[in-house]
């Protein structure tokens, strides 16, 4: 693979799993009353790794920007594979 197809598949991507994570978070509310302790610790968990998951796209949609290193083949399939799972989901979801 070129290293511009590369790149451009690594930026898609982030912005899928970018916008799909700013979702999440916003819906995620690890602080409502009511919670149980598993349940509040689930939810900090799933914060947490949707921030991660934001902050990782987000270096992704900057690279180009910036002149970062592109990226290589394992990081595209890493970001791939989570665009991939997000957009099955909104398919299923219908």
């Amino acid at each position: 693979m070129s290293a511009e197809l590369l790149l451009a598949l690594h930026w898609l991507a982030g912005l899928v799993v970018m916008a799909e994570a700013l979702n999440k978070l916003e819906r995620t509310r690890p602080r409502r009353p009511g919670l149980s302790t598993r349940e509040r610790w689930a939810e900090w968990l799933k914060a947490l790794a949707w921030l991660l998951l934001a902050i990782g796209a987000g270096g992704a949609l900057i690279g180009p920007v910036f002149n970062l290193p592109p990226p290589g083949l394992r990081d595209v399939c890493v970001a791939a594979g989570f665009a991939v799972l997000v957009v099955r989901t909104r398919i299923k979801e219908g």
